[in-house]
């Protein structure tokens, strides 16, 4: 399965140039291996986020003295081992990342363990490690690439990628806090195969995904999946409008589903599509060339502007990947083109950082020469947006208790949902809670600090 995915990315072409655009500042804010605990390489499925403390936390399936390596990252290039995967039967590879959960902990998963199946783990920042959940392949799947997301009703699901030699295609599970696993679907060759990306929870609580072969014509499909169980393929890829999907969907504003594929399109190197939560697929970008780059092993993320943001692993006028931006109408610019000395292949989804700015890592290129391509960088990519606040969960009910990631909160003097005025608590500088309003409605969630007012990136939904 590993190999699959390395022989794919590791593709080059030649196509048209597009133009490029570059007036954004960029800043390599680590290199990898320069510590003799670091993270190296860190590849595909990682998802980075942004925790409590207002510092950035991921991992990588390599690292200088293990199997890999969580890592936390503060905004000005401080890098922090958290944790190192080295006892096998704990698990190891851990491709995932971390995703946050509303108890402040960290979640993810290894590719391997003792079992040969992977794991799911829970990692506090203080670097408190514990397994959840160890895989036997014994119709619970095995080999899970991707991270569990944190659903609006407290469970836990995720995909497992499953095994070509044995057979198995990968599933769909439900996760509890608690540990408790239940296999909600395992896919077969028709509906797909192959799910190695993070789940999205729609605004309708179901569940989407995409898998990376499988399907009509074993390109790839997207899926949705109830929480009981029931999937429907939304969308089978053709080759014209892209194949092999390698990156997560994520929800836009408009209620639709965005997304990549790494190859397919007009001219095969990849497409960036829309599809909504009935199955209509809308190609919005054709990869056409080196300049503007190809090949998106990544997702991407819908800044607080409305635009999305993603990566090509190759293109640029150095060949080894671009940053990219596209709005929903399709209108597309590359903003930074690697050089090698700044980062090459580009292939872990980016982040937006509640500070505005746009954060990634690179597989291989930087200044540490110790890795094969040398070890990769942590970069980051100020577009010159607004800070803004972020909330998990973005809906519940009256009274619920919603979360808010930021910074400058100490002397907040109101919290309001789309108007409707909170009790909060400060908690610290980067983070407080408030309660959903009586009178609320479903709209932009804002708090009044001495530095300004900041609003929330996307609408919260109140439901009943």
């Amino acid at each position: 399965m590993r190999g699959l995915r390395y022989y794919l990315l590791l593709m080059f072409g030649v196509f048209v140039v597009t133009p490029l655009v570059y007036a954004q500042k960029f800043s390599v804010l680590y290199n990898f291996g320069s510590g003799g605990e670091d993270p190296l390489q860190p590849t595909s499925s990682g998802i980075i986020s942004q925790g409590r403390d207002g510092n950035l936390y991921s991992s990588s399936p390599n690292s200088m003295t293990g199997d890999g390596a969580a890592f936390m990252i503060t905004t000005s290039g401080e890098l922090t081992v958290v944790y190192t995967f080295t006892p096998v039967a704990s698990g190891i590879f851990p491709y995932s990342g971390l995703v946050l959960g509303t108890d402040s902990n960290f979640y993810g998963t290894t590719e391997y363990d003792g079992s040969g199946y992977g794991t799911i783990f829970k990692l506090a920042p203080d670097g408190t490690f514990s397994v959840l959940y160890s895989f036997t392949d014994a119709g619970d799947g095995g080999n899970p690439y991707a991270p569990p997301i944190q659903a609006s009703d407290g469970n836990f699901y995720g995909t497992t990628a499953g095994n070509s030699y044995d057979h198995t295609y990968g599933t769909v599970y439900k996760l509890t806090p608690e540990g408790q696993l239940t296999t909600l679907y395992q896919f077969d060759l028709a509906h797909g195969t192959s799910p190695d990306t993070p789940l999205v929870e729609g605004d309708d609580r179901n569940l989407y995904g995409v898998t990376t072969a499988g399907g009509n014509l074993n390109l790839g499909v997207v899926f949705r999946i109830s929480r009981k169980g029931n999937l429907h393929v939304l969308y089978n890829f053709d080759g014209a409008r892209g194949s092999r999907p390698f990156g997560p969907l994520v929800l836009g504003n408009d209620g639709n589903f965005y997304g990549t594929t790494f190859n397919g399109g007009s001219n095969g190197s990849g497409v960036v599509f829309k599809i909504t939560p009935k199955g209509r697929l809308t190609v919005i970008h054709d990869f056409a060339g080196t300049g503007g780059g190809f090949y998106p092993v990544t997702g991407l993320v819908q800044a607080s502007d409305g635009n999305f943001y993603g990566t090509t692993h190759n293109g640029g006028l150095a060949d080894v990947g671009t940053i990219f931006r596209v709005n929903p109408l399709g209108e597309y610019a590359v903003l930074h083109a690697f050089n090698g000395t700044d980062g090459k292949f580009p292939m872990v989804t980016l982040t937006q950082h509640t500070n505005s700015i746009l954060y990634g890592d690179t597989k291989d290129g930087g200044t540490v020469s110790s890795c094969s391509e040398n070890c990769g960088t942590f970069y980051g990519l100020d577009v010159g947006l607004p800070p803004f606040v972020s909330l998990a969960p973005t809906w519940g009910k009256v009274g619920q208790k919603v979360e808010f990631l930021g910074q400058g909160f100490t002397g907040t003097t109101v919290v309001s949902f789309n108007g409707a005025p909170a009790n909060f608590k400060v908690r610290s500088d980067t983070y407080l809670t408030a309660t959903v309003p009586g009178g609320a409605t479903t709209g932009f969630v804002s708090a009044a600090t001495p530095t300004g007012n900041l609003k929330s990136n996307r609408k919260f939904r109140v439901t009943k």
